[in-house]
C-alpha cells in the first residue's frame, strides 16, 4: 500500500504537491492600469456599454456606421487592398467630411491636441499647389 505522506505524481510525472498558487487571473486588467485613455474596451465593474456600442455589437448599425463601412469597403475594392493602412483609413474618414473641430475627450500621452475649422479642406495643399497659387 502506498504511503500517503509521499508526494503524488500523475502518469506524466507532474508532481501535484509542488503546485504553488500564482497571481489571481480573475482580477480585471483594467483595474491594474494606471493611465486611463478613454479607449478601454474592457469595462470592469460598474461600467456599462453605451447604447451606441451595444447596438453596434448586436448588429444594429447607425447610418453613420453603415456609411463608414461602405466607404472603407469601396476603398478596398477600388485600390485592391485587403487591409488599408491607418493613413488610408484617415483619408477615407476625411473624404467622408469629418474634420477635427472640437477638443479630444481622450487622454493620450505625448500627443498635442488641435482643432481646425469646420470648412477646412480635407487635405492641406501640397507645396506645388501653394507655389502655383502665389
Amino acid at each position: 500500500m502506498p504511503d500517503p505522506d509521499k508526494q503524488k505524481s500523475d502518469d506524466q510525472g507532474f508532481d501535484s504537491s509542488r503546485r504553488t498558487p500564482g497571481p489571481d487571473r480573475r482580477k480585471s486588467v483594467v483595474d491594474q492600469r494606471t493611465n486611463s485613455t478613454g479607449l478601454e474596451r474592457r469595462r470592469g465593474p460598474g461600467r456599462r456599454r453605451s447604447d451606441f456600442m451595444k447596438a453596434a455589437e448586436e448588429g444594429e448599425m447607425t447610418h453613420e456606421q453603415f456609411l463608414f463601412i461602405k466607404a472603407i469597403d469601396a476603398y478596398k475594392r477600388v485600390n485592391d487592398v485587403p487591409f488599408p493602412s491607418w493613413t488610408e483609413v484617415l483619408e477615407v474618414i476625411r473624404k467622408l467630411g469629418y474634420r477635427k473641430t472640437v477638443e479630444s475627450s481622450l487622454k493620450l500621452d505625448a500627443v498635442e491636441d488641435w482643432t481646425e475649422a469646420a470648412d477646412a479642406p480635407a487635405f492641406p495643399p501640397s507645396e506645388d499647389e501653394v507655389e502655383n497659387a502665389a
